[in-house]
């Protein structure tokens, strides 16, 4: 059993899908691990750490896929870069499927069998597996970190012999995993922390946490969770109560940071130009919906926006790969969890079982084909 870890060619991607500590246990699977050279170098992974865990360094990504029963990606490779890639390898990567059916025609045609690691189904032996999960914990924690090093204010209170500070505002739009380590960051750093969210089981996490949960609480309030714990669309009459409320509360605030996000779908739009409009001059929005269009009706997909009335509006992309070494610890870490149940342990030998539902939610690629029901090519 081979596994690849090629380079990602992503400039703008500096995880990478295995660190010396899953190289090892990788092989201790029974596993033969060959490494690109430089794959970790944005992770500050060094090619002698990973050959001290074992793995041997290939010159190039064709070098460490030749032959390799698995490849092991962060992001979804264009076919040509599987040129050489053994037919039927395993492909587990994050592979952004959505609207994307002509590009996994092209992983289709490569002949790999191609995982989605982001379609992880959520019950409780894929827990481990969860890569939105553990990226998304990392996203929520560095937007409030890049929300206090915009903005130009102290955000705990603070005592002094000059005067008193007064906390910042901290409104979390959206609590969801990410939703949930910003509001925890923010009440660490010391700020009034207040959240919204229209899935009802939020609001007991978002007290838990020392935070004041806001929202329209109706009876469409009630129901608004669907059965995989995601949030449903909501009626346009509860987005307009929704959104009047959001107004009041938005122009006292300090840091604005959104994570409303449904699979597949464009990000909604949660602050309009006139909620901008109304913020004081300083205040900082850190938007993580903007590989998705954004929550804001400014936010500009990875770019930084100062407004006229002196907010600033983060649009980066890929917030998570901003803590390149940690993301790329967790990400291995997932990728390592779901290799292990591909494993026959008694004979060291790759066993899917093409039947498990975990490989019949995440498996998109086939023999060829794509496989999977909701990605297939238009007729």
């Amino acid at each position: 059993m081979r596994i690849a870890v090629p380079a990602e060619t992503d400039a703008a991607e500096a995880r990478v899908a295995a660190t010396p500590e899953t190289v090892k246990k990788l092989i201790a699977l029974g596993a033969s691990v060959a490494v690109e050279t430089g794959a970790g170098r944005k992770s500050s992974i060094p090619d002698s750490d990973y050959a001290a865990a074992g793995a041997t360094i290939a010159p190039d990504a064709a070098a460490a896929m030749a032959d390799a029963d698995i490849i092991l990606r962060v992001r979804r490779p264009g076919g040509a870069e599987l040129a050489g890639a053994k037919k039927g390898a395993l492909l587990l990567a994050i592979l952004d499927p959505y609207g994307h059916v002509d590009a996994l025609q092209h992983l289709a045609d490569a002949g790999v069998s191609a995982i989605a690691m982001e379609l992880m189904p959520r019950i409780t032996r894929a827990q481990v597996m969860d890569v939105l999960s553990s990226q998304a914990n990392l996203a929520g924690y560095r937007a409030v970190i890049d929300a206090a090093a915009e903005y130009g204010r102290a955000l705990p209170m603070m005592m002094t012999a000059a005067g008193t500070v007064p906390a910042a505002k901290a409104f979390i739009m959206g609590v969801g995993v990410a939703g949930l380590q910003a509001i925890a960051t923010a009440r660490r750093l010391g700020a009034i922390v207040t959240a919204t969210d229209v899935r009802p089981a939020t609001k007991e996490q978002v007290e838990s946490l020392g935070a004041k949960f806001i929202a329209v609480e109706d009876e469409e309030f009630k129901q608004a969770e669907t059965a995989g714990g995601y949030a449903k669309e909501m009626s346009a009459a509860y987005q307009e109560k929704q959104k009047a409320l959001t107004a009041s509360h938005i122009a006292k605030q300090d840091i604005v940071i959104t994570t409303a996000l449904i699979p597949g779908r464009p990000a909604p739009k949660l602050i309009t130009e006139e909620m901008i409009a109304s913020m004081r001059p300083g205040a900082v929005i850190v938007d993580l919906a903007a590989e998705r269009g954004g929550n804001t009706a400014l936010t500009k997909p990875g770019e930084k926006v100062m407004t006229g009335n002196g907010v600033t509006i983060l649009g980066y992309l890929n917030v998570a790969g901003r803590l390149a070494a940690t993301a790329s610890s967790l990400y291995a870490r997932n990728l390592l969890a779901l290799v292990e149940s591909f494993v026959d342990k008694a004979n060291k030998t790759l066993a899917v079982n093409w039947d498990d539902e975990i490989v019949k939610a995440t498996l998109l690629t086939k023999d060829g084909a794509l496989v999977h029901p909701n990605f297939q090519k238009p007729v």
